[in-house]
């Protein structure tokens, strides 16, 4: 069993920067695959990042690739995702979902994580 909290969202322009984090509680971190979904209001819950920490691949959705960046910390049993140059459609509820093991192929399916947090509320402001 883990536990998530994110951590770090916030109001922000466009244009603008923010971190989110995820903590884990329970297990080693680094043994998980870890995602970030996102959910806009009316709209389905969707992949936006993700960090397959052995052997260190990071996949990203087209809609954030380049301006997205996942990353993870062993020590402190977190993952980050440092989110640049913000647009107002980023807009959404994020969250972090960890799943044991690895799933190369099924990196983006919301079903195959098994842990979730409770969601941290991203605003980007025109």
């Amino acid at each position: 069993q883990v536990q998530l909290v994110e951590s770090g969202g916030g109001l922000v322009q466009a244009g603008g920067s923010l971190r989110l984090s995820c903590a884990a509680s329970g297990r080693t971190f680094s043994a998980y695959t870890v995602g970030w979904f996102r959910q806009a209001p009316g709209k389905e819950r969707e992949f936006t990042a993700g960090l397959d920490w052995k052997p260190g691949n990071t996949y990203y959705a087209d809609s954030v690739k380049g301006r997205f960046t996942i990353s993870g910390d062993n020590a402190k049993n977190t993952v980050y995702l440092q989110m640049n140059s913000l647009k107002p459609e980023d807009t959404a509820v994020y969250y972090c979902a960890a799943v044991y093991g690895r799933i190369p192929y099924e990196y983006s399916s919301d079903w195959r994580y098994d842990y979730w947090g409770q969601g941290t509320q991203v605003t980007v402001s025109s």
